[in-house]
C-alpha cells in the first residue's frame, strides 16, 4: 500500500445549497471545507469536482440546445470551484484549480504534470469545467481525472446514505448493500454513477466508496478509510 492515499470526491451542487436549494449555504460550504481540512491531515492527498446543480441542472432552460445548456452547466462547476477553494484558503489550505479551457487568470488549464505537482505537495486540486466537453457529466469528469492520476478510490457524497437496491424514498423495505460491484450496479440499473462513469472505474479498477454528505463527519471519516455507506468495487 503506498505511504499516501490518493482520493477524489465528488460532491454535487445541491448539496452546498443546503436548505436552500440554491446558490451556496455557507455553513454547509464551511462544515465540508472543515472536514476537508482535518483529513489532510490523514495523509491524504485530495482531488476534488463538485457538480453545478445549485445553479444549473440538466435543460433547466427548455429553449436553449443540449450542447448550450451543458456549457452553461460547466461554468457552474467553475463558479462552485472557485468558492470552495476560496473558503479553503481563508482557512489556511492550500489549492488548485484546473479546467479543461481557459478561464483567464481564475483557473489553470488542465495538465497532466501540474496536477501530480500540486497534489504531491498536499494541496487540494480542483477539477471543474466537466471534461470540457457536452454530453458528459460530472460522474464522466471525476472518473476520468481519477484514472488520470492513478487515484486509489472515488469518495461520492449523496443524498442517501448508500446504494440500495431500489429508492428507500419510496420504498420503504429497499434493501441497502454494505457491499457490491461495479457490475452488478450495470446489470441492476441502480444509477449510482452514469453508464459511463460506472464502466470507467470499472475498467481502471477504482473503488467508488458511496456514503451520505448529511452525516456528522462524513467526508473526514471516508478520508480516513471509513465509511458506513456502500463500498463499491470494481
Amino acid at each position: 500500500m503506498k505511504s499516501r492515499q490518493r482520493v477524489f470526491l465528488k460532491l454535487s451542487g445541491e448539496a452546498l445549497a443546503g436548505s436552500e436549494k440554491t446558490g451556496f449555504h455557507e455553513e454547509t460550504v464551511k462544515e465540508v471545507a472543515r472536514q476537508i481540512q482535518e483529513g489532510l491531515a490523514e495523509n491524504v492527498e485530495l482531488g476534488v469536482v463538485i457538480g453545478g446543480g445549485n445553479f444549473w441542472r440538466g435543460r433547466t432552460g427548455s429553449e436553449i440546445g443540449r450542447n448550450q445548456s451543458d456549457q452553461i452547466g460547466m461554468l457552474a462547476t467553475v463558479m462552485n470551484s472557485l468558492y470552495v477553494s476560496e473558503i479553503l484558503r481563508s482557512m489556511g489550505v492550500d489549492t488548485e484549480i484546473f479546467t479543461p479551457f481557459s478561464c483567464g487568470g481564475m483557473t489553470k488549464l488542465f495538465s497532466f504534470d501540474e496536477v501530480e505537482k500540486t497534489l504531491a505537495s498536499g494541496k487540494v486540486a480542483f477539477f471543474a469545467g466537466g471534461t470540457g466537453h457536452s454530453l458528459f457529466s460530472t460522474d464522466t469528469a471525476v472518473t476520468l481525472r481519477a484514472a488520470q492520476m492513478s487515484a486509489d478510490s472515488i469518495l461520492l457524497a449523496k443524498s442517501i446514505d448508500g446504494v440500495y437496491d431500489s429508492d428507500p424514498k419510496q420504498n420503504p423495505k429497499a434493501k441497502k448493500y454494505e457491499e457490491i460491484s461495479i457490475q452488478e450496479i450495470i446489470d441492476r440499473q441502480l444509477g449510482v454513477m452514469d453508464l459511463t462513469a460506472s464502466i470507467m472505474c470499472m475498467e481502471n479498477k477504482i473503488p467508488i466508496w458511496v456514503f451520505a454528505l448529511q452525516e456528522p463527519n462524513a467526508i473526514l471519516n471516508a478520508m480516513k478509510g471509513k465509511v458506513t455507506g456502500t463500498v463499491v468495487n470494481p
